[in-house]
């Protein structure tokens, strides 16, 4: 009985793991696009998804906990070993664990991608507000500063 409970957490959360990923995907392009509604939609979208798959995981850990088992993958295994469906168990929750790996590299790298145009729009500001001057070559080679630079908006 329990074990049928959680193969059917494990496969009702495929779906929302599945949305999560092309919202991830989607979100990609909305950051090089710079496309600041989108994002916030999505951002409301993957609260929505990760929300779901938190309360499935907690239910599926305290499952395997009210069995006595660890709420990790060997206590899955356990309750696999003792179950007719075991096999399907393992390799629904296999399938689940790399659709979930996907979704965590694909956030690595949206948050890669919005530290490179945060700095990006820092050295922008630096630029507009007269920040710290560019280091140039002078005429023996070597770097120079020139007289401060006065802010875009003074100029």
């Amino acid at each position: 009985m329990h074990d049928t409970n959680l193969l059917q957490l494990i496969t009702d959360d495929f779906a929302p793991a599945q949305r999560l990923l092309e919202l991830l995907q989607t979100e990609s392009l909305a950051l090089h696009g710079r496309d600041m509604p989108l994002l916030e939609d999505i951002l409301a979208q993957k609260q929505a998804m990760i929300i779901l798959l938190e309360q499935h995981g907690r239910k599926r850990s305290e499952i395997l906990v009210s069995l006595n088992l660890p709420a990790d993958r060997s206590g899955l295994e356990q309750l696999a070993s003792q179950s007719s469906i075991g096999d399907q168990l393992l390799e629904q929750s296999e399938k689940l664990t790399d659709l979930l790996a996907q979704c965590q590299a694909a956030n690595v790298n949206n948050g890669q991608s919005i530290l490179v145009q945060q700095a990006a729009t820092a050295n922008q500001l630096k630029i507009l507000t007269g920040g710290e001057p560019p280091a140039l070559y002078d005429a023996r080679g070597s770097t120079s500063k020139l007289a401060k630079p006065r802010p875009l908006s003074q100029a």
